[in-house]
């Protein structure tokens, strides 16, 4: 199989594994529509294994599947949109911070900057596109604490996966 049929089919199941994990807790977050879960941390995982674009189509795809599944439509483009920056961005930042850090660090720190994306990513939407304006602001704290679960699991995943050489684990 050619490497870019064995990204694609990764890019699926990541993809299908974030819907699944988005939807398995959903917590409604205080002052808005939305809902925190441990998406994330499939979302984080997805960046680390796949690199771009694949890693952020698997994270926007599954995380946007998720919130069409789960009943949350006018949430699907502002997700989509987030998880697909968070892993964009997280990918890159492990890459450069793995040639110089210990991998460990380079995943904490990738997943932090990921995480802010998310935490700042939807006050932006909820606050003018939903139009809960100040409101919005009280979902900081939910999806901080969803930052920081996430940012909590996808290190601990990842760095198992690495350690057991789970799944054939290589990034690509």
């Amino acid at each position: 199989m050619n490497d870019r049929l064995k990204k694609l089919v990764t890019a699926a199941v990541l993809a299908a594994i974030t819907t699944v994990a988005t939807m398995i807790i959903k917590i409604p977050t205080i002052g808005t529509a939305g809902y925190v879960n441990i998406g994330d941390s499939a979302v984080l995982i997805s960046a680390w294994l796949l690199g771009n674009p694949y890693g952020a189509l698997a994270a926007a795809v599954g995380s946007g599947l998720a919130d069409l599944l789960s009943g949350y439509p006018l949430y699907i483009p502002g997700t989509a949109i987030i998880k697909f920056l968070m892993a964009f961005v997280c990918a890159p930042v492990c890459t450069r911070l793995g040639k110089r850090l210990p991998m460990a660090a380079a995943y904490l720190i990738s997943s932090v900057a990921a995480e802010v994306i998310m935490v700042a990513g939807y006050f932006l939407y909820e606050s003018t596109v939903l139009g809960y304006g100040i409101a919005a602001s009280a979902s900081i704290i939910s999806n901080a604490v969803q930052a920081v679960v996430c940012t909590v699991i996808g290190n601990v995943v990842i760095l198992l996966f690495e350690k057991k050489h789970f799944f054939g684990l290589q990034r690509y």
